[in-house]
């Protein structure tokens, strides 16, 4: 029997499994897929977003120099300058609703601190290279992959989970379905899913245009829709307010792309070939909760929107490295109680923000009437400083505040990437997978309390380039703030959270 097995084969199960496989944990992953390859996981139709919160995601665990080049970007354009001893202001933005943002206005004075490092900007990748990069990792760590076994049945007792998949029975511990929008476990363990019905069909294609000049490169939005042209040769996307009706309805072939295209774009530019081609829509559901008993939901099982802002795998590994290291403390058996419940109580309302947040999008492109207007007004808020620092709070995944209890300003929040005066930096610190603990007290007040958690709190001390005002700080090994010392550390309260987080301290 494995401590657990995940359903799913795609980046967030894959960067779970090796979450859990760090911390020492046996893990299976089940993937319906019999191989690596497809041209929907490649350039361009593979093409994703990763924001800065996932690069910082990365870099925490030695995976962002790996993934950027995987990626085909210069890992040097991702961070900081080296010597920095500020953070640099965005570089980078997006769009709201198709309507590009500028990152020069974003108002960082309004943000919560942050310091240099290696990751603060994102960056564009592919499914195909995220899935090489995360599967390598993944198996170097000891995780077992299994292909062409899409699961069928889930069963669940009070000690473990038996899946059929691929016409053999696998068990575990524990079972977490990462196994997408249409996901088997979502449905086979009776998860409830709700959420609102979709406005359109989206179009995805790789295409050979007889007249390309017809359509400019970006996002375009017109009295029928919206097109979107990128670099990539022959790439072209399309939202059409149908109500979803056409979504793998019937076949997508050259006559309804060109006729959808046409119609939209207002021109009549003349598609020769369709290279590959699929669907989607903006339909938007959630998991009431992301656990039932034995079984748990990350990534696309657990909720699913419109591409809009590019948040969908963001959205996923950052539930990833919320539940790896909770419930591979729940397997070693050192949890606290209810620490496996924080993850629903911590991500839950994580995701539904994106979910309104691609719906705002929706809204807003809906042609209509009525809908220059909107757009026009949205399009005056959003370019103003509050407006523009507003997306970028919601978008760039560095800024999320999880409600732990605590009026301290840095609880709850992703952890600056403090730098002790030797260079040692807390990202570095991070990439075991274990909490941390910087003491920036010149008597190292903490030293002999943290003994106590040895193995799952680490323990640095030193003075720091920057210690933004903290006496100390217990980080944890999702890089989020568990407790800070303000102005100096108290052993004793130390004690109070580490106990809260990483159960009773070892005798």
């Amino acid at each position: 029997m494995h401590d657990v097995v995940i359903a799913g084969g795609g980046p967030v199960g894959l960067f779970l499994a090796g979450e859990l496989a760090l911390a020492g944990c046996s893990v299976v992953v089940l993937e319906r897929d019999p191989g690596t390859a497809s041209p929907l996981k490649a350039l361009p139709l593979g093409l994703r977003g990763l924001n800065a919160g996932s690069a910082e995601t990365l870099y925490r665990r030695g995976l962002l120099e790996a993934m950027a080049q995987a990626s085909g970007v210069d890992p040097q354009k991702v961070g900081a300058d080296p010597e920095a001893t500020e953070a640099p202001s965005p570089r980078e933005l997006g769009h709201f609703a198709g309507m590009p943002l500028t990152a020069a206005d974003i108002d960082t004075a309004a943000l919560p601190p942050r310091l240099p490092s290696p990751a603060m900007e994102g960056f564009m990748t592919s499914l195909e290279a995220a899935g090489s990069v995360l599967c390598e990792r993944a198996t170097a760590l000891g995780a077992e992959i299994i292909r062409n076994v899409p699961v069928t049945a889930v069963a669940q007792d009070a000690g473990s989970v038996l899946i059929a998949a691929g016409g053999q029975e696998y068990q575990g511990r524990w079972l977490v379905g990462c196994d997408g929008g249409r996901s088997a476990v979502r449905r086979l363990a009776g998860f409830e899913f709700v959420g609102t019905e979709p406005l359109f069909t989206g179009y995805v294609a790789e295409v050979a245009f007889a007249d390309p000049g017809q359509l400019p490169l970006g996002f375009h939005l017109t009295p029928n829709g919206m097109y979107l042209r990128t670099p990539f040769d022959g790439h072209v996307g399309m939202m059409d307010f149908d109500g979803a009706a056409f979504d793998r309805s019937r076949p997508l072939t050259r006559e309804h792309l060109q006729a959808v295209l046409r119609r939209i774009s207002g021109t009549d530019v003349t598609l020769n070939e369709v290279r590959l081609a699929s669907t989607f829509t903006d339909r938007a559901m959630q998991t009431t909760t992301y656990r039932k008993g034995r079984v748990l939901l990350s990534g696309d099982a657990a909720h699913i929107h419109s591409p809009l802002g590019g948040q969908g795998l963001n959205l996923g590994i950052g539930d990833a490295v919320n539940l790896g290291w909770k419930l591979a403390a729940t397997v070693h058996g050192w949890a606290p109680e209810g620490l496996l419940d924080t993850y629903t109580t911590e991500r839950h309302p994580v995701g539904a923000a994106v979910l309104d947040w691609s719906r705002a999008q929706v809204a807003t492109m809906r042609p209509g009437p009525n809908a220059p207007a909107l757009r026009r007004l949205v399009h005056d808020l959003m370019h103003t400083a509050d407006g523009t620092t507003h997306a970028y709070r919601n978008t760039s995944g560095l800024f999320h505040h999880y409600d732990l209890g605590s009026e301290q300003p840095f609880v709850g929040r992703t952890a600056p990437d403090f730098r002790f005066d030797d260079g040692t930096r807390l990202g570095e610190l991070l990439r075991q997978g274990q909490a941390v603990v910087l003491d920036f007290s010149t008597d190292r007040a903490l030293h002999a309390a943290a003994k106590a958690w040895a193995g799952r709190i680490r323990y640095a001390a030193g003075p720091a380039r920057d210690d933004l005002g903290l006496g100390a700080a217990l980080i944890r090994p999702d890089g989020v703030v568990a407790w800070t010392g303000e102005p100096a550390p108290v052993p004793d309260v130390f004690g109070q959270a580490a106990a809260r987080w990483f159960g009773a301290p070892q005798s």
